[in-house]
């Protein structure tokens, strides 16, 4: 396949060209649902290139600003983190929308190991994935540090834009007071902006043995984003579905204080609990902040910080209102 950017071509033409194989991965129901296809080369066993495919006019613009990211990353000094990151390879068309064609990226999406047998109930396993995750922010974040920020800054526009997202009768005065004390327990503290993935949670991360060979789905970065945002959703969005496979009541295998059953009980136990576990997570958001520049101490702050703006910015309407109750739970034990 040998179409640029600039030749808008049909996808049809494009798969033709592959030669191979075409394999549809999947299509969500959200407003920016899309369909993603894999192109293989004739006889190859890995996908050369990953076609996205938006289906509605929300998507058309997802696809648009993935599209203009990828290529202002393109243009970045990353060195071998740039391998990492997928490259534009033809922006085509398809129903009169546009398709963006991207290299595919070596490796098994982390959440697939995530999902096996036992695999979070294992402290070394745990270990492995929030050192490779962290270990690859923080290369990206060094190599991409400008102006410095204040650390509120994380939480601009959230407060707002949950209550235009629920209205009054949903938000209550004590959730926007608490949304207002995590900006002024921030304020103060000054860290680099940063090239911000916006989704860096393990169903993007793909992984080869103990090492992360690259991040997908890029539609929600930002150039100059504050990088305490993609620290926390890591370890967010890694505590949320740890009691996937434990029926409800019971006790989740390898983390003695976590009852599987209420929707986010993970995420309350990696904030309040004790254990191997909360001290992962704990430390994992710790650390970055120390390298950052920022207090460690508010860890704690941060993570409700990134809750409060996944309430205020995801896409599906319920996962969104499910973190603004758990923010409420979290509430009740109040950082220093």
């Amino acid at each position: 396949m040998t179409a640029t950017i600039a030749a808008r071509r049909a996808l049809l033409d494009l798969i033709d060209d592959a030669g191979g194989r075409v394999v549809c991965l999947a299509m969500s129901k959200d407003p920016n649902a899309k369909v993603t296809v894999l192109l293989f080369g004739p006889g190859e066993d890995l996908p050369r290139y990953v076609a996205k495919v938006p289906t509605t006019d929300t998507a058309v613009r997802s696809v648009q600003h993935e599209a203009g990211r990828l290529a202002q990353l393109a243009r970045r000094e990353l060195g071998p983190l740039a391998a990492t990151v997928p490259r534009i390879v033809a922006i085509a068309e398809h129903s009169g929308r546009p398709v963006l064609v991207t290299t595919a990226l070596p490796g098994r999406v982390m959440l697939a190991s995530y999902h096996t047998w036992r695999h979070t109930a294992r402290p070394a396993a745990v270990r492995a994935d929030f050192d490779a995750a962290g270990q690859w922010l923080a290369d990206l974040q060094h190599r991409t540090a400008r102006s410095e920020a204040s650390l509120a800054s994380m939480l601009d526009g959230a407060a707002a834009a949950i209550t235009r997202r629920f209205g009054d009768e949903q938000v209550t005065a004590q959730d926007l007071d608490h949304v207002s004390d995590l900006h002024s327990r921030l304020t103060g503290h000054q860290v680099p902006q940063v090239v911000m993935h916006g989704d860096f949670w393990p169903g993007n991360m793909l992984m080869e043995g103990d090492r992360l060979r690259g991040v997908i789905d890029w539609e929600c970065a930002r150039t100059d984003g504050p990088p305490t945002r993609d620290l926390a959703r890591f370890a967010i969005t890694y505590s949320l579905y740890l009691d996937r496979h434990t029926r409800p009541g019971r006790r989740v295998a390898g983390h003695r204080g976590l009852l599987a059953g209420q929707w986010g009980a993970g995420v309350e136990y990696a904030v309040n609990g004790t254990g191997w576990y909360p001290e992962f997570v704990q430390r994992f958001v710790a650390d970055g902040l120390r390298r950052l520049g920022a207090p460690e101490a508010r860890w704690r702050d941060v993570m409700l910080a990134e809750i409060a703006c996944i309430a205020a910015e995801a896409d599906h309407a319920d996962f969104a209102m499910n973190h603004l109750l758990l923010l409420r739970r979290l509430r009740q034990v109040a950082g220093p």
